[in-house]
């Protein structure tokens, strides 16, 4: 280690957002603990609640502080490190980093950038420079252009041919990037480029559409030592953005000449730019000969690392957290294997395929093209023998209505499949296999969509065993042959005509059970130490058993809307509190991305799709000793993917540890449940389950509109909506849901009142209650999508009483062994309960480490058989902490063309950030910086009012007056603040009806931010819709709720530039009471 290095800066990634999801977390946590060993004190900066990565034992030192450049300052003044590690938060923090340094920071005290130098980041990050370093070494670059204007873009397209790639300098997962086919389409795309980049760049080049998209993940030291981890091959062509890719490793279609050839390359360029530590390079490779070009580098741990350190089993953010401090890779001893040392090159003897979730079931409107702008929340991988298998488990893991590659829509003739099949979307891979079962040839399949043969051939032969299951009788070989090739027991039964119990009796007679293979780096070569299993239908077993006491925690699948990383975090805490019970923790979960599935989370890590056969397969493997039985299963932490198994588990012998499955049903079976509330005598709306359009008019009419409309059983209010009269109602029931006795439509009288939440734990005896958080959006807005506050500031004491009661008895009366969430609503001086949760939220993280109480470790101590009083804590309310917390919701809507920008009962947000100062204004500041929906100090607002808003506006109208803002207003809002005698200039909302209109103000950048609240009757209007659009595409904030501007206006007003910047744990105490 370098003797001058002795503490060391880490810069977080900041919130999930589409492009940069919970890979970096699980960087980060990987290189704070890597540090740790080395005996480096580290300090992390990351404003992401959710994550383990702001842990208090993560790092020695925790900010969960925006990230920007004034916060980074005032860390760097408070803790002077030695050393700045800036490649483990992914463009965020590389870009902060970069900004730092320019700014002199770094120099005035002294702080050295660790690992890969400024000059290498500025080289691979800045358009030109890069074309400039790859032609001086020779490696073939895509003809391109750098340009700062349309004009500039326009000319260079006279000399070269469209379709062209746009790709924006200093971003994050192809962000304002595209691929233009006509002028109009380049304009658009290279302003919203250049708008996007922070150093207003952007880099043309020739499309290679059609030709393969190749990446290597390399590593090197300071003693220029390089090593190639993985290579891996995306099997949509050229044209689709990397995260949006279905990707397969190690390649397989790429001859051994091609695969030296980019190797050679790769090892080259790391070496020219002089990175020390992880690098992802990504090549196109024309199909037809040898050509290539080099595409694009990271020089930083990126979205690929995670997927090939999963894939291979090499942790990629420990050795180049090592290098950083001057570590030689031939000095580090490979942690997997326990025998090699760091610079022994993976080998693979299994195959990889990672398939990336899109959030298109959460938004119907948006355009489910793919293209060089990443769109999907998260991903999933499967590992198996065989590319058929891995493929197929992938798909399973997915969690979505296409539950394996047999789905289809019934919609779907000859011409959509082609245009599917051409036009690369989030359906080609089941149209593909639509496309085949009608007779396709694979020859015109290619022809459409420029995948390689090999892989169309190889989902060919999953169509043609489907065939043979519909057609033969279903014998042991065959059965063995569609077991190998991935298919399901529900799959096989489908086609064959039988039950999904009757395909697993047989397999049991015939001893037909799968084998679990280790992922140990060298395919077998020496012994390996792993943890790290799949399952295959082979001979040999490499997993014995584990022994003495253990327990299997369900985890969270892929990041989704409504279901993202605080279900990791939860549980791999769980996995901790195992382990430290003296309890093995056998993880099972299909996310490459998270914590959770780092080869040294827990004691045991299968990498398995979540549904009921693969969870119930590892149970019995794990019961092979005779003494052991299955072992006892946590689905608390997992999210509605976990709860969703405890009953059909339960059905087959498993042990559900925590709430029984009829504490689960009572809190989702609408009548069972009115009857519960009934019998506390706690009020709950009004409302009934319904399953028919007659009812659903006939319950409305009766409690009245507005109403509250959302299927049963969901998770991040999907389908979720307030309706507010009979022909709104009768559209979302005819297009928004699928109604059957056991799936009912949920409608509820809406309350437009203060929403509250609360988290507690429960041992069946007592039930404590680590604080009340407040929401600034009335109900109506999900809870997820709100700003939540801790404590509730605005909440009386009485009213606190009453929901600490209300919580204990809900939690006693339910049987809750563990977490339970509930949401309540304040409406005309009552408390009403919303919805009841026996599970983990997504606020457990959050209400966690404000609060010091920790929830995840009591509920798993509970379910082990302890009470909370024999893990040193008691019932009632804990005492309330001296501090605000903030947690801000994050979108990514600028990634998503078309979509609604306005906040519902539906979740829309991908992440969250947190502020935390010891009052009000600045907490909610911080979190409006960190959630980059902050307005700026000064210039000019555009303002456009529902009519019941303004009455309620007009103060918050003032301040921005008093606060030296110009006020731009639509025909109505203008009127009023002219009566009110304030200046404002007045555009017209009917969009082209007169100038200036609302998009030109936002367009030609005249306003810096948007205040847009719909009314009722406005949620579908096409004007709003394309202000708050407008305003999205423009990266100006765009704030659609009235509660939230407020509170922004007034927090600016107070908090702008007094802020406290220090650790987490610095900001709470103990002994304080409400």
């Amino acid at each position: 280690m370098s003797e001058s290095v002795k503490s060391v800066l880490v810069i977080g990634s900041g919130p999930i957002v589409i492009g940069q999801a919970a890979e970096f977390d699980y960087a980060g946590t990987q290189a704070c603990r890597a540090l740790r060993e080395e005996g480096v004190k580290t300090i992390l900066v990351n404003s992401n609640p959710a994550t383990i990565m702001t842990d208090d034992d993560v790092a020695d030192v925790v900010y969960v502080e925006p990230l920007v450049p004034d916060v980074i300052r005032r860390v760097i003044q408070r803790e002077r490190p030695d050393g700045l590690l800036p490649t483990l938060g992914g463009q965020t923090g590389l870009n902060l980093a970069v900004q730092v340094a320019e700014m002199g920071i770094l120099d005035r005290y002294g702080v050295k950038l660790l690992g890969t130098p400024l000059e290498a980041i500025k080289k691979a990050e800045d358009r030109a420079l890069f074309k400039d370093l790859l032609q001086q070494i020779g490696e073939p670059v895509v003809e391109s252009t750098i340009v700062h204007s349309v004009e500039e873009a326009r000319a260079f397209a006279e000399k070269v041919p469209l379709p062209m790639v746009i790709r924006p300098a200093f971003t994050l997962g192809g962000t304002g990037g595209g691929v233009a086919h006509t002028l109009d389409e380049l304009d658009r795309i290279v302003a919203g480029g250049l708008n996007a980049s922070p150093i207003h760049q952007v880099l043309l080049e020739r499309s290679l559409a059609g030709w393969k998209e190749i990446e290597y993940e390399v590593m090197r030291d300071a003693s220029d030592t390089c090593i190639t981890i993985c290579n891996m091959e995306n099997l949509d062509p050229m044209g689709v953005h990397t995260g949006d890719s279905i990707v397969v490793a190690p390649s397989q279609t790429l001859s051994d000449k091609e695969y030296q050839m980019l190797r050679t390359s790769a090892l080259k360029i790391i070496r020219a730019l002089g990175i020390e530590g992880g690098c992802n390079i990504q090549y196109a490779l024309n199909p037809d000969s040898f050509e290539y070009a080099v595409i694009e580098v990271n020089p930083r741990v990126s979205r690929s690392s995670a997927l090939a350190s999963k894939a291979t089993g090499y942790p990629i953010a420990r050795i180049a957290a090592k290098i950083a401090i001057g570590k030689r890779l031939a000095d580090l001893r490979n942690v997997v294997t326990g025998k090699t040392t760091a610079a022994f090159e993976p080998a693979l003897d299994y195959v990889v395929v990672k398939i990336p979730r899109w959030p298109f079931d959460k938004f119907q409107r948006a355009d489910r093209t793919i293209g060089t702008q990443m769109k999907a929340t998260g991903e999933v991988m499967a590992i198996d023998r065989s590319f058929e298998g891995a493929l197929q488990k992938a798909v399973r893991s997915l969690e979505t209505t296409a539950k394996d590659l047999g789905w289809e829509d019934p919609n779907w003739d000859d011409a959509r499949l082609e245009d599917l099949i051409r036009r690369p979307n989030d359906l080609r891979l089941w149209a593909v296999m639509a496309a085949l079962r009608r007779n396709v040839q694979t020859d015109t399949i290619h022809e459409w969509s420029r995948i390689d043969r090999w892989f169309l051939d190889k989902m060919a032969g999953i169509v043609a065993l489907e065939r043979r299951l519909q057609s033969e009788p279903l014998a042991g070989e065959l059965l063995w042959e569609a077991k190998r090739a991935g298919f399901s027991d529900a799959q096989i039964a489908r086609l064959s005509g039988t039950t999904a119990e009757s395909v697993r009796a047989m397999r049991d007679q015939l001893g037909m059970r799968p084998v679990y293979k280790m992922v140990d780096t060298c395919a077998g070569e020496f012994a390996a130490a792993t943890p790290y299993f799949y399952s295959t239908y082979e001979e040999e077993d490499e997993a014995t058993p584990l022994e003495g006491p253990r327990a299997l925690v369900v985890g969270s699948g892929p990041i989704r809307i409504g279901q993202g990383i605080e279900f990791d975090y939860c549980s791999v805490q769980a996995a901790r509190a195992l382990q430290e019970a003296g309890v093995a923790s056998i993880m099972v979960n299909s996310n490459p991305e998270t914590v959770s599935t780092d080869f040294d989370a827990s004691d045991r890590l299968y990498f398995e799709p979540l549904d009921v056969e693969s969870v119930h397969e590892i149970l019995r493997h794990e019961a092979r000793r005779p003494a052991n039985g299955m072992p006892p299963v946590i689905v608390q932490f997992g999210g509605q993917t976990a709860i969703n198994l405890a009953e059909p588990l339960s059905e087959r012998g498993v042990e559900i540890l925590g709430s029984s499955q009829n504490s689960i049903d009572l809190a989702e079976d609408r009548e069972r449940f009115e009857a519960f509330l009934r019998r506390l005598g706690i009020p709950q709306p009004h409302g009934a389950a319904v399953t028919s359009l007659a009812d659903a008019e006939e319950v409305a009419d009766q409690i009245g509109y507005p109403v509250l409309v959302r299927p049963s059983y969901v998770l991040g209010g999907r389908a979720m909506e307030v309706v507010y009269g009979p022909e709104q109602l009768a559209r979302y029931i005819r297009n928004a849901t699928t109604m059957t006795p056991e799936h009912p439509v949920l409608i509820d009288k809406y309350l437009l009142g203060k929403e509250v939440e609360v988290d507690a734990v429960c041992d069946g005896q007592e039930v404590l209650i680590p604080g009340v958080m407040e929401h600034i959006e009335r109900a109506g807005v999900h809870s997820g999508d709100s700003f939540a506050v801790y404590p509730g500031i605005n909440l009386f004491p009485a009213e606190i009483e009453t929901l600490v009661n209300y919580t204990t008895r809900i939690a006693l009366e339910i049987g809750a062994r563990g977490l339970i969430n509930i949401q309540y609503v304040i409406h005309a001086g009552r408390i009403y309960v919303l919805e009841v949760n026996p599970r983990s939220s997504r606020t457990v993280p959050f209400i966690s480490k404000v609060t010091g109480v920790p929830l995840v470790k009591l509920a798993t101590g509970i379910m082990l058989g302890k009470t909370l009083r024999e893990q040193g804590y008691c019932g009632g309310l804990w005492p309330r902490q001296p501090l605000v917390a903030v947690k801000a919701p994050v979108f990514s809507m600028a990634k998503l063309s078309g979509v609604e920008v306005h906040l519902g009962p539906e979740m829309k947000s991908t992440g969250e950030v947190m502020g935390v100062d010891l009052a009000f204004e600045p907490a909610f500041y911080k979190a409006l910086i960190a959630s980059g929906l902050a307005l700026p100090p000064r210039g000019s607002i555009l303002i456009s009012l529902a009519d019941e808003d303004k009455a309620d506006a007009l103060e918050m109208i003032g301040q921005l007056v008093q606060m030296g803002f110009k006020l731009y207003a639509t025909e109505g809002t203008a009127a009023l603040i002219q009566r009110a005698g304030m200046p404002v200039q007045r555009v017209t909302k009917r969009i082209g009806r007169g100038k200036p209109d609302v998009l030109d103000v936002i367009r030609m950048g005249t306003v810096h931010g948007v205040i847009n609240t719909p009314g009722p009757a406005d949620k579908e209007i096409l004007d709003g819709l394309e202000i708050r659009r407008a305003a999205v595409e423009r990266g100006i904030p765009c704030i659609t709720s009235i509660d939230t501007a407020k509170a922004m206006v007034a927090a600016m007003a107070k908090a702008s530039d007094v802020y406290s910047v220090q650790p987490l744990s610095a900001y709470r105490r103990t002994g304080f009471g409400y």
